[in-house]
């Protein structure tokens, strides 16, 4: 019983790491989709950021550091 607890939190902490390792979003990350200037155009409601990713969905990357 121990071990398949053990097993339980390793594999949670894997798949946290795993869901975050592909996403740089931070807590003041708020893309919001901005239909008035494009139909795939987002702007950050936090830092005033914009993107426009096209098909690939919404913005997974902060760009806070990049303006």
């Amino acid at each position: 019983m121990p071990l398949l607890l053990l097993v339980l939190v390793v594999s949670v902490f894997v798949y946290a790491w795993f869901a975050r390792r592909n996403s740089t979003l931070t807590r003041d990350c708020r893309w919001r989709l901005d239909r008035l200037t494009g139909p795939t155009h987002y702007r950050c409601a936090a830092c005033g950021a914009t993107c426009d990713p096209g098909a690939a969905g919404t913005p997974r990357q902060c760009l806070r550091a990049q303006q």
